[in-house]
């Protein structure tokens, strides 16, 4: 037991960050060594199996990253922007497997995660599901396929508790669609539409954002053209998908070489 891999859990207090804990502590191929909250948090201190209300994990949760990472081979991390970044160097210094699904990253914020990846092992995507990534690739392909009379939106809808918009994954299909037409998404997108907007801009790829209710999250890729449209969906019913890949992101990651990874080299995609 104590040979397998070694899993640090960041913002295990978190919707994902307890999902995280639980998947790994029940692993077969994996053990929880860490569990990370912010200073000063309720939790810190307290074996994070009791903390979230079950049995003990033999884990207490810590408010020191390096301390934590010290027995770890990997740490997954969902949680914020400032957190995730300021995490990548201490990751980097512990020689630990970087997995992020944090979303809301600013360029800024990716550039310093470029440069921590440069010393470590950096695994990030904006979803982890095996379907969102094939449907990335199949709107990368479509939309390669599809000239511009037809018009690209896509609309995503979440939990009206998600704070960013908009969200991560909806900003990866975007990625691929402009990839698939040959053009820089920032040049061609629109994210939001109010008031007397004007006719769409064609060659533009559209973006819209739905919030409500408990919804884990759904993806739709439109392609309108005149007289028919293709649509791509991808529908999100459990948050484990998430937290399922985010594990297997972290096992493969281990023993590779220092750099940027994502979700299709994972998958071999």
């Amino acid at each position: 037991m104590s040979e397998l891999p070694g899993i640090v859990v960041n913002g295990a207090s978190g919707r994902m960050g307890r999902m995280l804990v639980k998947l790994v502590s029940e692993s077969p191929a994996a053990r929880l060594v860490g569990a990370l909250e912010r200073p000063g948090h309720d939790w810190v201190g307290q074996d994070v199996g009791e903390a979230m209300g079950g049995a003990a994990l033999g884990v207490p949760v810590s408010d020191d990253p390096l301390e934590a990472m010290a027995k770890a081979q990997a740490v997954i991390d969902f949680t914020a922007p400032a957190a995730t970044v300021a995490l990548a160097d201490l990751a980097a210094q512990a020689r630990a497997v970087h997995v992020i699904g944090t979303t809301g990253l600013t360029d800024d914020d990716i550039t310093r995660l470029a440069a921590a990846a440069r010393h470590a092992t950096i695994i990030r995507a904006g979803n982890m599901s095996l379907g969102v990534n094939l449907l990335v690739q199949l709107t990368r392909k479509v939309a390669e396929a599809l000239d511009e009379a037809f018009d690209i939106e896509i609309v995503e809808t979440h939990h009206k508790h998600k704070v960013d918009a908009p969200s991560g994954t909806a900003l990866m299909l975007g990625e691929a669609a402009a990839e698939g037409r040959g053009v820089e998404l920032d040049r061609v997108a629109d994210r939001g539409r109010d008031g007397i907007t004007g006719a769409r801009t064609e060659g533009h790829i559209g973006f819209s954002a739905i919030r409500g209710g408990d919804v884990v999250g759904e993806h739709d890729v439109i392609f309108a053209g005149t007289g028919e449209r293709v649509i791509l969906r991808h529908v999100a019913t459990d948050r484990a998908i998430f937290a399922r890949g985010a594990l297997k992101a972290a096992l493969w990651g281990i023993g590779r070489k220092p750099g940027s990874y994502d979700m299709m080299d994972v998958l071999g995609l």
